[in-house]
C-alpha cells in the first residue's frame, strides 16, 4: 500500500512528532510516506500535492488549530480519490469520536488517542482480512454505522522505535523547530487541559534520550522544543537531562514546560551556575492567580514558590522565561483577572503570553461548562465567548490588551520606554496596556500592518493624546529615541522625531562626543547617531532619578558588525534650555 502520513501545521518552521511516531512504528512492514503542510497553505495545493502522491491510505494528524482546514482538504480529497481510505488520528478527535464520524462522512476511521500500534494494526487489516474490530482504539464504519472498538492499553515506551531518525528530515534539522518527549503523560489534573485526562507518566529510557538529542545535535539541529506536560516532575530525571544538555548542547537551544512551583532551589542553583546564557527557554504556565480559580479548576500552584523560582531564574540571567495566563476561567471576573495580569507582569518575565480559554472537548470544564455559565464557539478553537463572571464585551476589552502586549513587551522592542510607562506614569501594567489597547483599535490600527517606525510613532500619538497627569512626555521621549536607537544593528537613516537637532548643534555635540570618546569626527560621525535630551539620562537609567539639572548627549555607537548599538550617554553641562514640552509627530 501507499501509505502517506498529512499535517498542517501552524508555521512551516514547525514539525509534527506525531507523524515520525507513527512512521517509525509501522516501518519495516509499512513504509509511510509524510507530508507536512501549514494552515495558511491554499487548500487546493494541499489537496493537488496528496493527489499527485496517488496514495491508497491518507492519515491526517488533528489538532484545534488546523481540523477545519483539514476538513476542507479531506472533503475535496474524496470527491477527486473516492477509493482512498482516510483516516484521522490526534487530541482533536480523540473525544466525541462518534460526532466527528457523523459529521465527516468523507473520514473512513479515527484513531483514538496513543495512536503509533493502533495505526499499524489498521494498515495490517487494510491490507490483509480486513477484520477492524480486531483493532483496539479504532473507529469505523459498518453497515452505515459507526463502531467505536474498545481503548488500547498503554505502549510500553521502550518498546517504540525512535522517530527521529529519518534520513530525510537532516537537510531541515537547522532551519526549523524539532519536537522531542522524554515522557508522556502529566500528574495534575487541570480542568481546561487535556493532560488531566491521562492518569500517570510514562518516561523513556535515558540513554535512549541522550543518543537521540545527541543524533539530533549532530546533525545539525538549533532548537529542540521539549513536549512534556511537566519536563521537571521527576527531578532526578530533569537533572540528569540538564546536565547532559549544559555538557553537550554545541549552541543548540532547549525549550521546557515546567511547573515553577515544585522546582527544588539545589536544581536552580545548579542552572545559575552551570548553564550556559542561552541555551535554555522555561515555559511556565501560571494561568490565574486566583486561588478560588485554581481550586475551581482542580488545579495545585504554590504562588510563594513559583515566585521564588521565576525571580531566581531571572536573576541568574542564563534562561528566558515565557510565563502564560489564560483569561476567563471561573471565579476571574475583568478585575480580577486584571490582578493575575499586574502580579505576572511584576515578575517581568521575557515574555508574558495572554491567552483565552479554550473549551476543549473531553475536558472536565466543557463538561461543567453549564455551571459557570459558559458560551463558546462551536467550532474550533472552542474559545469561550463568555461566563457568569466574564461577559463578551469584557473578552473584547482583554484581546485589545494582547495585542499591543505582544507588540510592545513580548517584542522587546522598546523595554526602556515600556518600563518606565508600567511604573511611573500608569497606574498599573494593566492599565497602560488596556488604555493603549483601546486607543490603537480605535484608530483602526489593528487592520493595518506595522513596520519598526510605525510602532514607535503610534506609541507616541498616543501618549500626547492620552493627558495623563502623571506622565513626563520629555522623558517619554526621551527613553523612545533611545530604545529606537537600540533596535538598529547600523546607524539609522530615517529618525521619526520632529524635534531634531540642527546642523550647527549636531556639529558640536559631535565635537563633545568625540573629544569625550577620544574618537576622530569624521570617524563618529560615520559610525554614530546621535540626541541630545533635556534631563540626565544616566541618572535616570541607573537610579531611576529625574533630573532637568544637566543634559545629556545620547551616542548611539554602531559597530559596523551588525550588532546592535552600543548606547553612550555623556552629560552636558551648564544650565538647561527649561522644561519644554516635545514636538507633536506627524
Amino acid at each position: 500500500m501507499n501509505v502517506v502520513l498529512a499535517t498542517l501545521n501552524a508555521k512551516f518552521i514547525h514539525t509534527s512528532l506525531a507523524l515520525r511516531c507513527l512512521k517509525a512504528y509501522a516501518q519495516p512492514e509499512f513504509d509511510a510516506d509524510i507530508a507536512e503542510y501549514t494552515i495558511k497553505d491554499p487548500p487546493m495545493t494541499i489537496a493537488a500535492d496528496l493527489y499527485r502522491r496517488k496514495p491508497d491510505v491518507i492519515g491526517f494528524s488533528c489538532y484545534i488549530w488546523n481540523i477545519e482546514e483539514t476538513i476542507t482538504v479531506i472533503d475535496m480529497l474524496r470527491k477527486v480519490l473516492p477509493d482512498v481510505a482516510i483516516v484521522l488520528g490526534g487530541p482533536e478527535v480523540s473525544y466525541d469520536t462518534e460526532m466527528w464520524m457523523e459529521r465527516l462522512p468523507a473520514v473512513d476511521y479515527i484513531v483514538m488517542g496513543e495512536g503509533e500500534e493502533t495505526f499499524r494494526d489498521l494498515l495490517r487489516e487494510l491490507s490483509g482480512s480486513r477484520k477492524f474490530h480486531f483493532v483496539f482504539g479504532l473507529a469505523y464504519r459498518k453497515d452505515g454505522r459507526t463502531i467505536v472498538n474498545p481503548g488500547r492499553p498503554k505502549l510500553d515506551l521502550n518498546e517504540l522505535p525512535s522517530p527521529y531518525r529519518f534520513p530525510e528530515d537532516i537537510p531541515s534539522l537547522p532551519n526549523r523547530v524539532v519536537y522531542f518527549e522524554t515522557s508522556r503523560g502529566c500528574p495534575f489534573s487541570c480542568q481546561f487541559c487535556l493532560s488531566s485526562i491521562e492518569v500517570g507518566v510514562r518516561y523513556f529510557d535515558m540513554e535512549r534520550v541522550k543518543a537521540d538529542i545527541t543524533y539530533l545535535i549532530d546533525n545539525g539541529a538549533k532548537l529542540i522544543k521539549f513536549v512534556d506536560r511537566t519536563f521537571n516532575i521527576k527531578r532526578d530525571y530533569a537533572m540528569e537531562i540538564f546536565r547532559f544538555l549544559i555538557d553537550n548542547h554545541r549552541g543548540c537551544v532547549f525549550q521546557f514546560e515546567i511547573t515553577a512551583d515544585i522546582m527544588r532551589p539545589e536544581v536552580l542553583d545548579y542552572l545559575a551556575e552551570h548553564a550556559p546564557p542561552g541555551i535554555f527557554r522555561f515555559e511556565i504556565g501560571v494561568q490565574s492567580t486566583n486561588d478560588e480559580t485554581n481550586l475551581a479548576v482542580k488545579r495545585r500552584q504554590n504562588w510563594t514558590k513559583l515566585v521564588r523560582t521565576v525571580t531566581k531564574v531571572k536573576e541568574s540571567g542564563k534562561i528566558d522565561q515565557h510565563l502564560d495566563l489564560i483569561a476567563g476561567l471561573p471565579h476571574e471576573d475583568y478585575d480580577r483577572f486584571r490582578q493575575t495580569f499586574n502580579d505576572v507582569f511584576e515578575l517581568r518575565p521575557e515574555e508574558l503570553q495572554l491567552g483565552f480559554l479554550k473549551m476543549l472537548r473531553g475536558t472536565g470544564l466543557r463538561l461543567d461548562a453549564d455551571k459557570y455559565g459558559y458560551v463558546f464557539m462551536d467550532r474550533a478553537p472552542y474559545e469561550m465567548l463568555g461566563n457568569d463572571r466574564m461577559p463578551f464585551g469584557d473578552i473584547v476589552r482583554i484581546k485589545r490588551v494582547e495585542d499591543v502586549l505582544e507588540k510592545y513587551w513580548n517584542a522587546h522592542r522598546m523595554d526602556r520606554t515600556i518600563e518606565y510607562l508600567v511604573q511611573k506614569a500608569y497606574p498599573s501594567p494593566f492599565d497602560f496596556f488596556q488604555k493603549f489597547g483601546d486607543y490603537w483599535e480605535a484608530r483602526g490600527w489593528q487592520r493595518i500592518g506595522h513596520q519598526l517606525e510605525d510602532l514607535f510613532v503610534r506609541l507616541w500619538e498616543f501618549l500626547q493624546a492620552d493627558a495623563n497627569p502623571e506622565l513626563d512626555l520629555e522623558l517619554a521621549l526621551g527613553m523612545l529615541k533611545a530604545d529606537y536607537f537600540l533596535q538598529h544593528k547600523y546607524k539609522p537613516r530615517k529618525i521619526w522625531w520632529e524635534d531634531r537637532i540642527g546642523k550647527e548643534e549636531w556639529a558640536a555635540l559631535l565635537r563633545i562626543a568625540a573629544g569625550r570618546l577620544g574618537m576622530d569626527e569624521r570617524e563618529l560621525a560615520k559610525r554614530a547617531a546621535l540626541e541630545k535630551l533635556p534631563f540626565d539620562y544616566a541618572a535616570w537609567t541607573d537610579e531611576g532619578r529625574l533630573s532637568y539639572e544637566t543634559g545629556t548627549a545620547l551616542v548611539a555607537l554602531y559597530g559596523g558588525e551588525g550588532a546592535a548599538a552600543r548606547l553612550i550617554a555623556l552629560p552636558l553641562s551648564g544650565s538647561p534650555e527649561g522644561r519644554r514640552q516635545a514636538n507633536p509627530v506627524g
